[in-house]
């Protein structure tokens, strides 16, 4: 009997860690640095899983805005003023938000960069930008990457699912 009730209480506390832990860690941190020209562009994001899901219009709203990333926002960050699709952008530290849309994505650089996912800060947007939104191959886990880094140009790509939306950075001066 003793050995019974020890089992059932070694199994209970093996499956409760479980559960908690995955609770805690269903996204993985990430980083990245990049050098563009002489600035330095880092972004520190947490990678949510598509899981079979349908991403775009439906897991996340159209024209609603939502956070890239999961849990704490995504960070980014620059060492010296830069131009996104043409606006400029000074140096700072930024959380990254999106407006999706079936064709075309707003991204928004926030002056609050230490929000929660959820908690969009309005009324502290630094900089927006329009981007055409391009189809892709299937990425599971979403991520940021430099596919093109020349000189002091750079395309940084959001890519989960199939869409990808790829943004021009540029140093500014």
């Amino acid at each position: 009997m003793k050995r019974l009730i020890f089992s059932a209480l070694v199994i209970l506390i093996f499956s409760s860690s479980s559960a908690f832990g995955q609770r805690i860690k269903k996204s993985q941190k990430s980083s990245l640095t990049q050098m563009v020209g002489q600035t330095e562009i880092s972004i520190t994001y947490y990678r949510p899983v598509a899981r079979g899901r349908d991403l775009f219009g439906d897991l996340v709203d159209f024209n609603e805005v939502w956070q890239p990333g999961a849990n704490n926002a995504t960070v980014f960050e620059i060492d010296k003023d830069i131009k996104v699709e043409g606006e400029t952008l000074e140096a700072g530290k930024y959380s990254l938000w999106s407006i999706p849309g079936e064709s075309e994505w707003t991204f928004i650089f926030s002056n609050e960069h230490d929000a929660w996912h959820t908690e969009y800060p309005k009324g502290e947007d630094e900089l927006r930008v329009k981007v055409k939104s391009i189809q892709g191959m299937h990425m599971e886990t979403l991520a940021y990457y430099f596919p093109m880094v020349e000189g002091k140009e750079a395309t940084l790509h959001f890519h989960w699912g199939e869409t990808i939306v790829p943004l021009k950075l540029e140093q500014a001066k």
